[in-house]
């Protein structure tokens, strides 16, 4: 795809300084810039790279002047916000890259099934009875859809997702390579011998507008009525949700995250990496839960925690530190009881 100089200004309703006509086929960091490439700046840390670089065209802040000579073949986009422009770009871009509307085989579609207009359904998918489908959704292959499933408008499912029976997706959803919504959740109970038996679940699982999942994520269904995740949630790769979780609008989770059973987060919540949240608990509203922490019981007001447990990430720098002098202090307790056993001797 080849855009020009113009166009580009005129997407982001910049001003083009240089060429207008110049034109460019690809993308690339500043400092990695060819000719034919875009790129940007928004980092003053990275300036020195745009005196050197070889891209045709990037995308700068309005306020950017150079301190040095720019290469003879660049041309500049002034914008309001270099780094949001040139996310807007991809966005466009990424839009186009993507499959346009057919029906390829081998693929299946159940008569019962309901399919909307202008969808891309890849080879060896597979539409189960009684799913509706909506408008413009990209469905790639080895996709599974089961019974009664629903799934809105635009949505992408990219290749091998599976969605069990009866979940609902909505619009402007992503689920990426090896998403699974809808698996049974962990529930079992033992017997007086200690033998487990299943508890079936028979709940679903509701993803409501503008949700994506990263890859390998699974979503369990609920074990009755529904495991939730409300607008604009991300879910990052190989984060786990057991049934009946509830996450809030558009809360963050990045990899690895765990959240046990009926734990119910709140809105605008962000969890890092790898940290864990036991089951039947609420976190409030506007929480951060820092990278491999872990969250054992309810959180009633908004904070940042670190630690397992997690505690107040203030607190937790002080506990560190009083925990790295711990070799220092045991050395100085041995020191003292050497000390008061030598003055405890009887005089001789």
């Amino acid at each position: 795809m080849e855009f020009s100089a113009l166009q580009i200004a005129t997407i982001l309703h910049g001003e083009v300084v240089g060429d207008p006509n110049v034109t460019v086929t690809g993308l690339a960091k500043i400092e990695e810039g060819t000719v034919g490439t875009l790129s940007f700046l928004s980092n003053p840390k990275y300036e020195e790279h745009i005196y050197t670089t070889g891209a045709s065209i990037c995308i700068v802040n309005n306020t950017f002047e150079p301190t040095k000579s720019l290469p003879v073949t660049l041309t500049l986009v002034k914008v309001e916000d270099a780094y949001a422009c040139f996310a807007q770009l991809l966005d466009v871009y990424n839009q186009m890259r993507q499959k346009q509307a057919k029906i390829e085989q081998p693929s299946f579609i159940s008569e019962s099934a309901q399919v909307g207009e202008g969808i891309y359904l890849g080879a060896f998918a597979y539409i189960s009875d009684g799913a509706k489908i909506g408008n413009n959704v990209k469905i790639y292959p080895n996709v599974y859809v089961g019974d009664n499933v629903v799934i809105g408008d635009d949505t992408i499912l990219h290749p091998g997702v599976r969605i069990y029976s009866d979940c609902v997706v909505g619009q402007r959803c992503i689920l990426h390579a090896g998403v699974v919504i809808g698996s049974d959740g962990f529930g079992y109970v033992p017997d007086e011998k200690g033998v487990f038996s299943r508890v079936p679940q028979i709940g679903n699982v509701v993803l409501e507008d503008d949700v994506e999942i990263g890859a390998n994520s699974t979503v369990d269904c609920a074990t009755l009525g529904s495991t939730i995740l409300r607008k604009g949630v991300k879910i990052d790769n190989l984060v786990h949700l057991a049934h009946n979780v509830e996450i809030g609008n558009h809360s963050a989770l990045a990899a690895q995250v765990g959240v046990a059973g009926s734990a119910k987060i709140g809105k605008h919540v962000m969890v890092g990496g790898q940290a864990g949240i036991s089951g039947h608990l609420h976190i409030a509203d506007g929480t951060k839960i820092v990278a491999q922490s872990g969250i054992p019981s309810s959180v009633k007001k908004a904070e940042t925690l670190m630690g397992s447990p997690g505690i107040p990430i203030e607190d937790f720098k002080k506990s560190y530190f009083g925990f790295r002098k711990l070799p220092f202090l045991l050395q100085k307790i041995n020191e003292l009881e050497q000390k008061v056993k030598l003055l405890s001797k009887p005089a001789e």
